[in-house]
């Protein structure tokens, strides 16, 4: 587990450039250093030493030198490609998955990327055609950036990475503002920096000669639904499944902890991953037991017979953490839940190098209560024909508010513009009365209508499904996942966001996914008989926190307000409107989310963009060293 940077070289670029970017992200790869360059290209690789310490040094050459790799993640089918190699002549000097990638790049160029499962981002440089080849994991697990302005092409794992770059013109992608404020995250390349792109899950780049061209290798489907499923079978492929995904993430010549929540996903590969050696577990959570979970992993643990470490967090921890978060972040990420993962991570570092988590289930499994929205809806679809549902909705927002208008005004809309992710935070209206400049508002809907076009003709709980394994988890869920952990130099692993899984979960049919009354049902009966029945069918929290009352406390409501009042928000945002929302808050109204995203893009503009110079923002720039 690694991070790495590059550029292709330019005149009048000092030498000790690519040494700077890659100690920007020094905290990726805390145990080692390495750099190559020619004339052509430079790169920088940090080391998170996981397997074979001693060696697997990078950047790595092929047997002639000709190529050059820098590699982030972990390939664990590796020794199976490895045997593949070895029979075509490949000689190999290590025991690391990243001699099997550019060994195998040599053999097969891009049609490598088939052969491998894993959590992976890397970039080969190969110096007889002067291309540079870059790729990504099938579901976005480890992070890829390019900066691409015409002039300059720049990689990293990281965007930080860039600022140490001397052709790099950081500017804000100001358009993109309503969109993060929409949904969270950016759902698409773009990133909030102008000219400085995500590959996409599943994509490849090669740039050569100036031009950058992108290709997809891998896209999640819904192509092969077998309707003749049942639960009972699925949750038999399931356990089979997930005790080879699990066998397969505990390799490592370190140990391997585990996070654990009270939720059925991490406890589920929490107790498989106990069956093959004793394992730690690690849990966050809040003094106060309304918002705790502690007290569901304690008793989990005691058990399955393995040791659990509580970690608790406070309102100052929180609050103290926010700039720091912000910063490693890399982009404005406005989900509550990240500042624990970061102190989670944290403190879990300080035991272990690698750790189990179970994000994925949700979205591949159906383990959101929202995908049951799809049920009323798809009926009153299929009864009330569609210019009657436009008249009804179009008398429903002419009169006040009452029982079933916000269904009549959603049951007109198709599910590109009605799903909640699509407006998360603020709607369209909400976005035009907190923008500073409601010209740059824009369809949120129509910027994400592509991906609900790809499944076009499946049901709904399948479109939903979709769409978050292409937006939620990769912008949200896996990016805070990477970031937070690896700020802290820890490699989280996610056996659940696995190819072979998800290759199974795209044939499951809907009733063997969700149903009126269970979430995730499958995976729920595969896991009751290995786990005990309360937590096989726990259901979700999703990390919850005080954070809502805790913006009314005065301590953090102060530092709001004074971020709500910066020079920042005054160029971006309608204050008045920030005012009006902290005090409907206050009153009672919860506008958390809104409040949240919006004080966190402050603190992360201020960190990346310090133009405001006040005492406050030149200690927010100080704490994060950028």
């Amino acid at each position: 587990m690694c991070g790495f940077v590059g550029f292709v070289n330019q005149k009048d670029v000092p030498t000790d450039t690519i040494n700077n970017m890659a100690d920007r992200i020094k905290h990726r790869g805390p145990d080692d250093e390495a750099y190559f360059s020619d004339e052509n290209v430079s790169m920088g690789f940090r080391r998170l030493s996981i397997i074979d310490l001693a060696h697997g040094g990078q950047p790595m050459k092929n047997g002639d030198g000709s190529k050059v790799l820098t590699f982030n993640g972990e390939i664990y089918n590796y020794k199976d490609i490895r045997k593949e190699l070895q029979d075509l002549g490949y000689e190999f000097k290590t025991d690391v998955d990243s001699e099997v990638l550019i060994h195998g790049y040599d053999a097969w160029g891009p049609d490598l990327l088939q052969k491998l499962r894993g959590m992976f981002a890397f970039v080969i440089y190969d110096s007889k055609t002067n291309e540079v080849f870059g790729a990504r994991d099938h579901f976005g697990i480890k992070p890829l950036y390019y900066y691409d302005d015409g002039k300059a092409f720049l990689w990293a794992s990281e965007i930080k990475a860039f600022l140490e770059h001397p052709n790099f013109n950081k500017q804000l992608n100001v358009d993109l503002l309503p969109i993060h404020l929409s949904f969270e995250f950016i759902p698409s390349r773009e990133t909030m920096f102008k000219n400085v792109y995500k590959l996409l899950p599943g994509q490849y780049f090669l740039h050569k000669d100036g031009k950058t061209e992108t290709h997809r290798y891998f896209k999640f489907n819904y192509d092969h639904i077998d309707n003749t499923q049942t639960v009972e079978e699925d949750s038999k492929k399931i356990e089979k499944l997930v005790d080879d995904s699990v066998k397969a993430h505990m390799i490592a010549d370190v140990e391997v902890g585990s996070f654990l929540s009270s939720g059925i996903d991490s406890s589920y590969v929490l107790n498989e991953a106990a069956k093959l050696k004793p394992i730690q577990s690690f849990s966050i959570g809040f003094h106060h037991s309304k918002y705790s979970e502690l007290g569901w992993s304690t008793e989990f643990a005691k058990a399955i017979k393995q040791k659990n470490t509580p970690i608790y967090m406070d309102g100052d921890d929180y609050f103290d953490i926010l700039p720091t978060m912000m910063y490693y972040m890399d982009e404005p990420l406005s989900n509550p839940a990240a500042v624990q993962l970061y102190y989670l991570t944290k403190r879990t570092s300080e035991s272990v190098k690698v750790a189990l988590s179970g994000e994925g289930a949700d979205e591949f499994f159906g383990g959101y209560n929202t995908y049951l929205e799809a049920i009323p809806f798809e009926r009153y679809q299929k009864f009330v024909p569609g210019f009657v549902r436009k008249g009804l909705a179009s008398v429903a927002r002419k009169l006040p508010r009452f029982h079933g208008k916000r269904f009549l005004i959603r049951g007109a809309q198709p599910l590109s513009e009605r799903y909640y992710r699509v407006n998360y935070v603020y709607n369209y209206d909400d976005r035009n009365r907190v923008l500073k400049d409601p010209s740059i508002n824009t369809d949120s809907g129509a910027y994400t209508k592509h991906i609900f076009d790809d499944v076009k003709g499946k049901d709904e709980m399948t479109q939903m499904q979709y769409f978050d394994i292409n937006t939620w988890l990769p912008y949200d869920i896996l990016h805070k996942a990477d970031r937070m952990s690896m700020a802290n130099s820890l490699e989280v692993r996610v056996p659940l966001v696995d190819k072979e899984v998800a290759a199974f979960a795209s044939t499951m049919p809907v009733n063997t996914r969700i149903t009126p009354e269970e979430t995730k049902i499958s995976l729920r009966t595969a896991a009751e008989r290995h786990m005990p029945k309360e937590n096989a069918l726990k259901e979700k929290l999703g990390f919850p926190s005080p954070i809502a009352s805790w913006i009314n406390d005065p301590k953090y409501h102060e530092r709001i307000v004074s971020a709500f009042h910066s020079d920042t928000a005054q160029k971006y945002f309608n204050v008045a409107e920030l005012d009006r929302l902290l005090e409907e808050h206050a009153g009672g109204k919860s506008n958390m989310q809104k409040l949240f995203t919006v004080y966190t893009f402050i603190l992360w503009y201020q960190i990346y963009f310090p133009e405001d110079t006040s005492e406050k923002t030149v200690e927010l720039v100080r704490r994060t060293q950028i």
